[in-house]
């Protein structure tokens, strides 16, 4: 088993094309669409528990702020400019799978949640591998 992250986005441009159903942003949908939108999240997530494969999976806000070290005293935080994710990262899941292929089959059908008028969005979503192990270095 393999653990993955499936990268939701608020934005649903990149990829190789976009649909015209991708592009509408979900503050134009209607309360039932979203609703329906959520559902059909809450479901996916559901099938993937009955399968074993869902570790973990959370929306995430658009507000955020940046912080660092800075010396002593309070760090320094800005609301930006974010490498884009404020604006675009609107959640994501966690899943342990058996192969890649099967991560790209659960982001497929995640994939197909609904948006505006019922129609699947057809978003992109990126599918990343959890580190296993944490690579070593060898000082010579």
């Amino acid at each position: 088993m393999a653990k993955y992250l499936l990268l939701k986005h608020y934005r649903r441009t990149g990829g190789p094309t976009n649909l015209p159903e991708a592009d509408i942003p979900m503050d134009r949908w209607t309360e039932q669409e979203i609703a329906d939108h959520v559902q059909f999240m809450q479901d996916f997530a559901d099938q993937l528990r009955e399968r074993g494969e869902y570790v973990d999976g959370q929306a995430l806000s658009p507000e955020g702020t940046f912080v660092r070290y800075g010396g002593e005293g309070a760090p320094p935080v800005t609301d930006g400019p974010f490498a884009e994710t404020k604006d675009l990262i609107a959640g994501w899941m966690i899943i342990d799978v058996d192969s890649q292929e099967r991560a790209h089959e659960a982001a497929a059908e995640l994939s197909a949640a609904p948006g505006q008028g019922g129609r699947p969005i057809h978003e992109w979503l990126e599918v990343r591998p959890l580190l296993a192990d944490v690579p070593s270095t060898t000082a010579e």
